[in-house]
C-alpha cells in the first residue's frame, strides 16, 4: 500500500510540475491592445512524410496597427537552414479566424494568394505569403536564402475589422534545396516558440494532460482505499 501511495504521489507531483512548465499552442488570438506586440514561430521542414533535419526557419510577427478594416503586421523571416543543406523560403501561410476578405504584403514577401493547396498534404490554406507572382502557394520564384532575412508589411483584410482574430495552422515552403538528395523542395510546419501578447494562450502538452489525470485518478483510489480501510477497522 505505502509503495502505491508514493507511486501515485509521484504522478501527481510530475503532472503538477507539467502545468508550470506549458507549452505554447500552435495558435494566437490577438486584438487591439495586442499592438506593439511580437510572438516567434519556428519551421521544421518535411517532404513525402519524412523530416527533412537541417532544414528550417523562423518568422517573427508584429502587430503594428488594426484599422476599421485590417490588422497590419510587420514579418521578419529567416532562413535557417543548415547541416551542409541550401534552400530557398519561397512562401509562408497560416489560416485566419474570423475569414479573410484579401491580403496585401509588401517586402521579400510582396504577393499574396487566398484558399490555395499548400504541398505535401498540408492542404487548403486561408492565405499565403510569396516572393514571387504566381498563381498557387505550391510553386514561386524570391524569397529568402539560407542564412538571409526577409522582412515587410502584411495586412490582413475583412469587411470590417473583427475585435479579436485568431491566427494558426503556420508552414512555410522551401524550394531550390541542395544537400538532402534528391529532395529539392519541401514544406515546414511552424510552431509558437514565445510571446510578448497577452492572447499568446499557453496550454498543456498533451502528454502531460494525460500524466495529470492519471495522477488525480491514482489520488482518488488512495482516498477511497483509506475510506474502505477506515470502515473495516471500524467494523472491527
Amino acid at each position: 500500500m505505502s509503495k502505491l501511495k508514493n507511486t501515485l504521489a509521484g504522478l501527481a507531483v510530475a503532472a503538477g510540475l507539467s502545468l508550470a512548465a506549458p507549452a505554447w499552442a500552435d495558435a494566437i488570438t490577438l486584438d487591439a491592445s495586442d499592438i506593439g506586440q511580437s510572438f516567434t514561430v519556428n519551421y521544421d521542414g518535411f517532404a513525402n512524410g519524412t523530416t527533412i533535419n537541417g532544414l528550417t526557419s523562423q518568422a517573427t510577427f508584429t502587430l503594428s496597427s488594426v484599422t476599421s478594416t485590417g490588422y497590419v503586421f510587420d514579418y521578419s523571416l529567416t532562413n535557417t537552414t543548415s547541416g551542409g543543406l541550401d534552400s530557398r523560403v519561397s512562401s509562408f501561410a497560416f489560416n485566419v479566424d474570423p475569414t479573410i476578405t484579401g491580403a496585401t504584403s509588401t517586402g521579400a514577401f510582396s504577393y499574396t494568394t487566398l484558399n490555395s493547396n499548400y504541398p505535401n498534404g498540408i492542404g487548403t490554406v486561408d492565405v499565403c505569403f510569396k516572393g514571387g507572382f504566381s498563381g498557387s502557394c505550391a510553386g514561386n520564384s524570391g524569397g529568402v536564402l539560407t542564412g538571409d532575412t526577409g522582412m515587410g508589411t502584411m495586412t490582413l483584410s475583412f469587411a470590417s475589422a473583427p475585435s479579436s482574430i485568431t491566427l494558426s495552422d503556420f508552414f512555410d515552403r522551401y524550394q531550390s534545396i541542395t544537400g538532402a538528395g534528391p529532395v529539392s523542395s519541401a514544406s515546414g510546419t511552424g510552431t509558437i516558440t514565445s510571446s510578448s501578447s497577452s492572447g499568446g494562450t499557453q496550454v498543456p502538452e498533451p502528454g502531460m494532460i494525460g500524466i495529470l489525470g492519471l495522477g488525480l485518478a491514482g489520488l482518488g483510489m488512495v482516498r477511497t482505499r483509506r475510506r474502505q480501510t477506515g470502515s473495516l477497522t471500524a467494523a472491527a
